[in-house]
């Protein structure tokens, strides 16, 4: 994902209050995601230091198409069912997957 891609809106949205935040806040999600294992809000949380409610929406904003129409799946934790934990992976659209070239740079 490419910094200078990124456009974020909404009613309270205010750019030079709240693009360099909000960048940095999926810019960490997805590069802690990328991987494609199964997190919790909590340990994604604890791993970036983002509060949930906000890790939460940047998984929204991964499936939007201008933030790469990625697949972010969700499932019940086992053996928290009855307690609506939840966990997150994200695919990344095979269509945003750098290059091995890119990745070398």
């Amino acid at each position: 994902m490419k910094q200078t891609e990124l456009r974020f809106n909404g009613p309270d949205y205010d750019k030079k209050l709240d693009q360099a935040r909000l960048t940095g806040q999926i810019l960490r999600i997805y590069d802690l995601m990328i991987d494609e294992q199964w997190r919790t809000l909590q340990k994604i949380q604890d791993l970036t230091g983002d509060p949930q409610a906000s890790i939460s929406a940047q998984l929204r904003h991964l499936r939007k198409k201008r933030f790469g129409r990625n697949i972010v799946e969700k499932r019940r934790v086992f053996g928290m069912e009855e307690k609506g934990l939840f966990e997150y992976k994200l695919i990344v659209n095979s269509h945003n997957k750098p290059s091995a070239n890119e990745v070398r740079e």
